[in-house]
C-alpha cells in the first residue's frame, strides 16, 4: 500500500502561498468535459455558436474551474483534506486554447468543534493574467 503525504493542521502556516497550479486548455477537453457532466450548452462545443454569441470560441463550464480550484487546493493539501466550501465568482472565461493558471493563498484556520479547518482564497487566471474566476474555499484536515 502507497502512503500518501498530507497535509496536518498543526503545520499550516498563515499566510503561505500555494505552488501555482498551470493547466493548457484545447478543444478536446472542452467539449469532453462538457460532455462528461452532462452540460449541453452549445457554446462548450460548438464554436460557431459561441462566435455567434460574443465569444472568441468555446470556452469551458463552470464545473471545469470549481474541479480546477479543488485541484490547486488539493495538490497542496494533501489527498487526506477533504472540501467542505467553495465559493466561486465567475468573472471571465477559460477558452479553448487558452492557459489555466491558478494560484492559492492560505488566509485562516481555526477549529469548530472536532473540525480543523483552513480558508484559502484562490484565482483562476488565464495566460495573459486576467483574472476569470475567484474563490474562496474550507478545507478540513487531520491533526
Amino acid at each position: 500500500m502507497t502512503a500518501y503525504p498530507g497535509m496536518s493542521w498543526d503545520d499550516v502556516v498563515i499566510p503561505t502561498e500555494l505552488a501555482e497550479v498551470v493547466d493548457h486548455i484545447d478543444y478536446q477537453r472542452v467539449v469532453m468535459n462538457a460532455g462528461a457532466t452532462w452540460d449541453y450548452f452549445a457554446a462548450h462545443y460548438d464554436p460557431k455558436y459561441a462566435r455567434n454569441h460574443g465569444h472568441p470560441t468555446i470556452f469551458v463550464n463552470t464545473m471545469h474551474i470549481a474541479g480546477f480550484v479543488d485541484r490547486v487546493v488539493t495538490d497542496w493539501a494533501g489527498p487526506y483534506s477533504r472540501m467542505v466550501r467553495r465559493r466561486i465568482k465567475m468573472l471571465g472565461s477559460i477558452y479553448a486554447g487558452d492557459t489555466m493558471v491558478g494560484r492559492g493563498r492560505v488566509v485562516a484556520k481555526r477549529q469548530e468543534g472536532s473540525r480543523l479547518l483552513v480558508d484559502l482564497t484562490v484565482a483562476v487566471c488565464n495566460q495573459r493574467n486576467e483574472l476569470c474566476c475567484p474563490a474562496e474555499v474550507t478545507l478540513q484536515l487531520s491533526g
